[in-house]
């Protein structure tokens, strides 16, 4: 019987922790952020649902591009000269941490007239059709060349270096009170 109600808990656990945990999106899938192959990264984007705890990576050769998230009216004009981060590492990791739009675009001069623009629409973790397992890659994030993201808009900043984050739900004190279930059970 104690077996049975250790199995039924790590169960639980595991389903919980598999909630909280966000599914690692590849910008462009294997062609990652790029301007070659006319890839419309729009419709890549419409193919997947975005949820808040989500991370998205941008793998790109970063001597001829970067990542720059920007308000919707810099994103319409294709402007890139005041964005809320800059990222240049070439492998740059984003957790979405808000339900809303975000925009990106390549800051590089005609990259973002030539199509190398996203925008991505995250609703809330709540909204889960269904827990997803991140994929096995460490990715990491670089905010700015200088180390830091800039900021000239009163949003708050997204962006998480650790896309392997169980913030989002906020469910540790959970975890922490199921852990002390199951050890009483265990005695």
């Amino acid at each position: 019987m104690a077996f049975l109600k250790k199995i039924l808990a790590f169960l639980l656990m595991a389903t919980l922790v598999g909630v909280s945990l966000g599914v690692v999106h590849k910008v462009g899938d294997s062609a990652g952020w790029t301007t070659l192959g006319n890839i419309d990264y729009n419709q890549w984007a419409s193919s997947k649902n975005f949820h808040v705890g989500d991370t998205i990576v941008f793998e790109y050769n970063n001597q001829f591009h970067n990542v720059k998230q920007v308000t919707f009216q810099d994103f319409q004009s294709c402007n890139g000269a005041s964005p809320i981060a800059t990222f240049t590492s070439g492998s740059d990791s984003i957790t979405l941490k808000r339900p809303g739009h975000y925009y990106f675009l390549c800051g590089v001069p005609g990259h973002c007239e030539a199509g190398q623009t996203l925008d991505i629409m995250v609703t809330p973790a709540s909204l889960r059709p269904s827990a997803s397992p991140l994929s096995a890659h460490n990715y990491s994030s670089s905010p700015s060349s200088s180390g830091s993201a800039s900021s000239s808009a009163p949003l708050p900043n997204p962006f998480q270096s650790n896309a392997f984050s169980l913030q989002a739900l906020s469910i540790w004190p959970a975890l922490i009170s199921l852990g002390m279930f199951v050890i009483g059970f265990a005695f």
